[in-house]
């Protein structure tokens, strides 16, 4: 029961983390996306390194590449799934800048119904009728969105399919998240490097041309990354999946706040039918997977 409250903590931690990070980025963007982005993956795959050769865990790093390599539709697996990760990331950071929080909120609360629709696709998984009914309301409510904007919302389309694919790669490989992430930002770094570089030489660079604060925040970048990373994965060993399916909408719920009483972002009538629409989907999603977590628990001890 002690290790179960200790999981919810780290869980939930991580999750505050995700939701304040809109106000991170905002401190930020005076610095144009794609360096933001690059600097957090060069941080991220510098503390990741120190944090693995610190708990002395560089000898299962190198095992870890080895047995990626060792499986080629891994390797070449695990390479996607950086892209799609670095992708993500860089949606994110651009929207927040660019005065798009609702919109990440939005991305981020359907992407566990798109989890769930590549399930069927490729995994042939069924959905329960309840399912269904909640995935259908989803596209309601992104279809009210889309003409509410004039629109199609696709921030929030492409921050679900870059996280969810991101999701449905990683499912199939199994690595401790530290190490994961080492190696996924060590397949972008050499790129993220070389793009460093070019700004550098073109006098580009806001990077050690500004201040010390925006220098420390574009550092702290690498933090930023892989602490939340390593709290959830720690903590979502010691719970139930379907509890970490509810603690999963505190980032969104903190996003959406963020964007509508601090920055001022706009949320009328239409948006608020939209995400309600929305909201009652994941209600319906959410309390159905429970009742199957329970079912599924109850048959194992019976």
């Amino acid at each position: 029961m002690q290790s179960e409250k200790n999981g919810v903590v780290w869980v939930v931690g991580s999750f505050l983390i995700w939701g304040f990070m809109p106000i991170y980025w905002k401190h930020l963007n005076h610095v144009q996306s794609s360096e933001i982005l690059t600097g957090r993956i060069v941080w991220a795959f510098i503390f990741t390194i120190l944090a693995v050769v610190i708990l002395k865990d560089h000898k299962q790093l190198f095992m870890d590449f080895k047995e990626l390599w060792k499986t080629k539709k891994q390797f070449w697996g695990l390479y996607l799934a950086s892209i799609l990760i670095t992708t993500n990331w860089f949606i994110y950071i651009w929207a927040v800048n660019h005065d798009f929080i609702v919109q990440t909120s939005l991305g981020y609360y359907i992407n566990p119904l798109v989890s769930v629709l590549l399930g069927v696709f490729f995994l042939k998984e069924k959905l329960s009728p309840a399912q269904k009914s909640a995935f259908l309301l989803a596209v309601v409510g992104v279809v009210i969105l889309a003409i509410s904007y004039g629109t199609i919302p696709w921030i929030a389309i492409g921050l679900a399919l870059s996280f969810s694919f991101y999701g449905f790669i990683k499912k199939s490989i199994r690595l401790d998240a530290l190490r994961g992430l080492a190696i996924e930002t060590c397949f972008i770094v050499p790129f993220a490097a070389g793009y460093y570089l070019w700004l550098f030489a073109r006098q580009d660079a806001v990077f050690l041309h500004a201040d010390l604060k925006t220098d420390l925040l574009l550092i702290l970048t690498g933090i930023a990354t892989a602490l939340p990373l390593v709290m959830y994965a720690k903590g979502v060993q010691m719970i139930p999946l379907y509890v970490a399916g509810f603690i999963q909408y505190i980032a969104p719920t903190m996003m959406l706040i963020i964007g509508v009483f601090v920055y001022d972002e706009s949320f009328g009538k239409m948006e608020f039918m939209s995400f309600s629409i929305i909201w009652l989907a994941l209600i319906i999603f959410t309390v159905s997977k429970v009742y199957e977590s329970v079912l599924v628990r109850r048959n194992a001890h019976s």
